[in-house]
């Protein structure tokens, strides 16, 4: 299991510019993206602004203090914002979800293992262990789905992405995902679990 987890002695793959992506081997990734139009462009260019700032003080690999600082001034303001459900919001037609849940199942163990993942009315978090590059993944997950639905350009350009460190940081995100939609009625969002991810409490 140890494999699943970021190890600081294994070569990690960095890739994009704006927002680094990091990938290793069989590690884990915790990833988000959402549509284009779930967070006011106003709050986003600030929220951009302030975050391009603190990262050139503050290069990777972080320690603890510097990740629970990004987490408290960028991750938890951006993904309240998500769940405000600001946009047209178009993944709370329970159509556009079972689209997107095939495409996702289509790939499970052929391209990657999936642990847990939940579609919310303008945003997906995923939780999973690529077999494929997981630009490769996103960049196919969200063109079939565009295509799909029939929407057009639909998605956020880039995603957000964290390699998963250990077994309580698997755990803290399996929860994280399955409590994300807690506030919205159930017909708002699909929620999938593993067996694994389904036996922890």
């Amino acid at each position: 299991m140890s494999g699943e987890f970021l190890n600081q002695w294994v070569k990690i793959d960095r890739h994009g510019s704006k927002l680094p992506h990091w990938q290793q081997a069989d590690c884990m990734q915790f990833v988000t993206f959402r549509l284009k139009d779930s967070v006011p462009q106003l709050k986003l260019n600030a929220w951009k602004e302030a975050r391009n700032h603190w990262l050139r003080l503050h290069p990777k690999p972080w320690d603890a203090l510097s990740l629970k600082e990004y987490k408290l001034r960028f991750t938890q303001p951006f993904e309240a914002w998500l769940d405000k459900g600001y946009g047209a919001c178009i993944l709370n037609r329970s159509t556009n979800r079972d689209k997107l849940s095939v495409i996702l199942m289509n790939d499970h163990y052929a391209r990657t293992i999936f642990e847990s993942w939940v579609i919310m009315p303008n945003h997906v978090h995923l939780l999973f262990k690529p077999k494929t590059p997981v630009p490769q993944l996103i960049k196919s997950w969200k063109g079939i789905s565009a295509r799909e639905m029939g929407h057009g350009s639909i998605w956020q350009r880039n995603y957000r992405d964290t390699l998963i460190r250990s077994e309580a940081h698997f755990f803290a995100v399996v929860r994280y995902i399955r409590r994300n939609p807690a506030p919205l009625a159930e017909n708002t969002f699909t929620l999938w679990e593993s067996d694994r991810a389904q036996a922890i409490e």
